[in-house]
């Protein structure tokens, strides 16, 4: 997701595993940016798990949380910027409050979280299939 504040550059969506920076954005808001590619916003969907390092100090101690730590990007329902990160403790702030030059990876696109668990499922599945046909021939 992009805040509405980004929606006149040209953007791309986030990749797995991909590193980010929070970067200040001419229009004033905050959003990620590759290294190598700052003027070109990248746009993350609600719900990504994403790994944060290099938290502000003031954010850590405001919030409760470390240096580093995982959370979800969100779509905040108040303020003037929407996008936000929720952090495991339950803490969500906008991205402009976290500042610029924090370290962001997408630890997981939402396309392929399903992926994952998929070939074990059908592997068990299978196995399942299998064993019924078995029984099926032997009776």
């Amino acid at each position: 997701m992009c805040d509405y504040s980004l929606e006149a550059y040209r953007t791309r969506p986030a990749r797995e595993g991909e590193r980010y920076v929070t970067t200040r954005f001419n229009s004033g808001s905050i959003g990620l940016s590759a290294p190598g590619d700052v003027m070109t916003p990248v746009c993350v969907a609600c719900d990504t798990p994403l790994h944060i390092e290099g938290i502000p100090a003031h954010v850590q101690a405001r919030l409760g949380i470390g240096a580093v730590e995982d959370a979800t990007l969100v779509h905040l329902d108040q303020g003037s910027f929407r996008d936000g990160v929720r952090f495991e403790n339950g803490a969500a702030i906008p991205l402009q409050q976290l500042g610029t030059g924090v370290g962001v990876t997408v630890t997981a696109l939402l396309e392929n979280a399903g992926r994952i668990e998929r070939p074990a499922e059908r592997k068990r599945e299978r196995r399942q299939t299998v064993g019924l046909f078995a029984r099926w021939i032997a009776d």
